[in-house]
């Protein structure tokens, strides 16, 4: 269960690795569930969830405007289903949505509006946190890439809105199963299935969003271990360097 991760860092990064413009606000370094955190999406987004900012047809004037295909929005890390009641259930609710199995996504009640309505995103990472339960107590780890670029995570996103008007713009990460994954199967509490992010190749990024569908499950694959390291969290929050 990935449930912290490490946002980006420098600012310059999110144009260099993801085309899009920095945060206009800054994001804290460990992003937790219910806390705001980032997100990449098409400019161009299903109807009744439209895109902030822009009018009825953003795609249109995202292209005449001479805009990016993507947008980078801030929203709250935890799903919150548009069937949801209110705002304190969307409270409840979200700190378990954090995580969407991939396997499941389709029929579960959580997660299947968004999935089917096309509302992929790409949550931009500089690692994610797993805990190491081999010495018998917990250790935060730091899961980065080998070559300390930043991740992609598949993801979803929603648009809540509440009987006042209030609105809240949430999105989770995808999972997979990670049992036989040579690195995070060493990870998380024993007994328990693994499961680990589906980390997005980068030359994937623009077909997972545009994807339909029944296709977009193709993009969801575990990483290559030797693609990653890890390292425990030293205090002050963040692993050794390399």
């Amino acid at each position: 269960m990935s449930t912290q991760y490490e946002s980006i860092r420098p600012a310059t990064v999110y144009p260099e690795a993801f085309r899009v413009a920095a945060p206009e606000q800054p994001i804290g370094l460990q992003v937790w569930p219910r806390q705001p955190g980032v997100f990449i999406r098409h400019v161009a987004v299903p109807a009744g969830a439209e895109s902030e900012g822009l009018g009825d047809n953003p795609t249109e004037e995202a292209s005449e405007a001479g805009k990016p295909p993507h947008e980078l929005v801030t929203g709250q890390f935890g799903l919150v289903p548009r069937w949801v009641k209110s705002a304190s259930d969307a409270r409840l609710r979200s700190t378990k949505l954090v995580n969407a199995p991939s396997e499941s996504v389709t029929t579960s009640t959580n997660f299947r509006q968004a999935w089917l309505a096309g509302q992929r995103c790409i949550v931009p990472v500089m690692a994610f946190i797993e805990e190491d339960w081999r010495s018998g107590k917990a250790v935060p780890t730091r899961i980065a890439r080998v070559d300390g670029k930043p991740m992609g995570i598949a993801g979803l996103w929603e648009r809540w809105t509440g009987a006042d008007g209030e609105v809240i713009t949430s999105f989770c990460l995808l999972t997979l199963n990670a049992n036989t994954h040579a690195l995070i199967s060493r990870y998380q509490q024993p007994g328990n299935e693994k499961r680990m992010p589906a980390i997005l190749n980068e030359g994937g990024f623009d077909a997972w969003l545009g994807a339909r569908p029944e296709k977009a499950r193709e993009f969801v694959r575990a990483y290559p271990a030797n693609w990653l390291l890890a390292n425990p969290v030293q205090k002050g929050g963040r692993g050794r360097e390399w």
